[in-house]
C-alpha cells in the first residue's frame, strides 16, 4: 500500500509538470508570487521573529507543568478561577487544534466542567504563542493584539454560553464526581522562571522593534537603541542559563525547541507557497482575482464577516499557515474585520476537529459550539471592522 501511494504521488507530480500552462501569464505570475513570498518570509520573519519564538514555545513546553495548570479546571474549582485558567492556556500549553482535542477530552471525561473544558478547547490552538508573535509581525501588532484579547475574551464567552445552555445536564453531571489531576513538581523558585521568560520575550519584542515614521521622539530614541537593549537582553539570558539551568534541562529545552520547529517549518513553508500562489503578496495577483476576494470578504459588513467566519470554521489550518493565507487576502481586498473573524473561527474549529468533538460532547452541544464560535466570531470581526475604520 505505501508503495503503491509513493507511485501515485510520483505519476501526480509528473502529471502536474508535464501539463502545467506555464505560458499562461495568470499562471507564471503565481509561480513567481509563490517563491516572492517565501523570500519575504525567508529575510522578514524567520531569523529574529520564528526563532526565537520557537525557543520561547520549546521553553513553555518544558518548564511549565501542564499538571499545574490542568488541575484547576475542574468543577470544584471556582469559576473566575477556572474561566481564567482556561481561557489563557494556549499560552501556556502551546497546543495546536490536534493536540488539544485529546487534552479536552481528557479533562472533561474526567470531570472537568462543560464551560472551563469548552474555554480550554477554544483557546488551545487560538491563543498559540506563535501564532500570536507571528500575527502581530506579519499583519500587524493592531490585529495581533486584536487576536490576542479576542481569543481569550472569546474563550470565556463561549465557555459560559455553553454552560448556561446545558446548566441541567451540568448538575446532574457534577453529581458524578470532579476531576481528579496530578500536583505539580517542584523546581525553581517561581520568579527565576517569571525573569527568564520576561528576558526571552525582551529579546523577541526588541529585536524585532520597527522603525517609526517619525525620526523624533520616544519610540524613535528607544528603535535607535535596540540592538543595545537586544544585547542587554541576551546578555542576561546567558547568564540565567549558565547559573539557573542545568546542562540535562538545557538539553530537553533545545531538543523540545527542535522537535516544535520540524513539526511546523515544513507546514508553515508549503502554507506560504500555497498563499502567494493562490492570493499573492498585498499589491499583486496570484491566481485568484482581487476583486473576487473583495466582493465575498471586502468592507466590513455582516455577510463579510460571517462569511468569513463560515469559512474559517470549516477550513483545516496547520499550525501558523494561516498567517500566509491572511497576508495574500487582506493584500486582495478583505477587510481586517473579515480577517480577525476568520482568524478566530479557523484555529479553534475544522470538519475533523468538529467530528472529534461530537464524539466527546454529542450533536447538541457540538452543534451549539460551532453555532457560538461562528456567532461570536462574526461579532468580534464586526466590532474590530469598525473600531479600525
Amino acid at each position: 500500500m505505501k508503495e503503491a501511494r509513493q507511485i501515485l504521488l510520483v505519476i501526480g507530480l509528473f502529471g502536474l509538470a508535464y501539463w502545467l500552462p506555464v505560458e499562461n501569464t495568470r499562471v507564471s505570475g503565481a509561480i513567481v508570487e509563490a517563491f516572492a513570498m517565501l523570500h519575504e518570509y525567508a529575510r522578514e520573519h524567520v531569523l529574529l521573529c520564528l526563532v526565537p519564538a520557537f525557543f520561547i514555545a520549546g521553553a513553555i513546553s518544558v518548564f511549565v507543568s501542564q499538571a499545574a495548570v490542568m488541575k484547576y479546571l475542574g468543577a470544584e474549582a471556582g469559576k473566575p478561577l477556572a474561566y481564567g485558567v482556561a481561557s489563557v492556556s494556549g499560552s501556556i500549553l502551546a497546543a495546536c487544534s490536534c493536540t488539544v482535542l485529546p487534552l479536552f477530552a481528557g479533562i472533561y471525561k474526567r470531570g472537568a466542567g462543560l464551560g472551563p473544558a469548552i474555554a480550554f478547547l477554544y483557546s488551545g490552538p487560538a491563543i498559540n504563542v506563535l501564532a500570536i508573535i507571528l500575527t502581530a509581525r506579519v499583519l500587524g501588532p493592531e490585529l495581533g493584539i486584536a487576536r490576542a484579547v479576542g481569543a481569550v475574551l472569546l474563550s470565556v464567552v463561549i465557555g459560559l454560553g455553553l454552560h448556561g445552555i446545558f446548566r441541567k445536564e451540568e448538575k446532574a453531571r457534577a453529581a458524578d464526581g470532579s476531576v481528579v489531576l496530578p500536583e505539580a513538581v517542584g523546581g525553581r523558585a517561581l520568579w527565576k522562571d517569571a525573569a527568564y521568560f520576561a528576558v526571552m520575550v525582551g529579546i523577541l519584542v526588541f529585536a524585532n522593534w520597527a522603525e517609526p515614521e517619525s525620526a523624533q521622539g520616544f519610540w524613535a530614541r528607544v528603535y535607535s537603541a535596540k540592538w543595545i537593549v537586544t544585547a542587554l537582553f541576551a546578555a542576561a539570558l546567558t547568564w540565567m542559563l549558565i547559573r539557573w539551568f542545568s546542562r540535562a534541562e538545557l538539553g530537553e529545552w533545545s531538543s523540545s525547541t527542535w522537535l516544535l520547529a520540524k513539526q511546523i517549518l515544513p507546514l508553515l513553508v508549503l502554507g506560504v507557497l500555497a498563499a502567494g500562489a493562490i492570493l499573492g503578496r498585498p499589491g499583486h495577483e496570484g491566481l485568484l482575482r482581487s476583486e473576487w476576494i473583495a466582493g465575498l470578504v471586502g468592507g466590513n459588513s455582516l455577510w463579510a464577516n460571517l462569511f468569513a467566519s463560515v469559512a474559517g470554521a470549516l477550513m483545516y489550518f496547520a499550525t501558523l499557515t494561516e498567517v500566509p493565507i491572511l497576508q495574500g487576502l487582506m493584500g486582495a481586498g478583505m477587510g481586517k474585520g473579515p480577517a480577525l473573524a476568520l482568524l478566530l473561527a479557523g484555529p479553534a474549529l475544522s470538519l475533523p476537529n468538529m467530528l472529534v468533538i461530537r464524539s466527546v460532547l454529542g450533536t447538541r452541544k457540538t452543534a451549539a459550539y460551532i453555532l457560538l464560535v461562528v456567532a461570536c466570531s462574526s461579532t468580534a470581526g464586526m466590532i474590530f471592522g469598525a473600531l479600525s475604520a
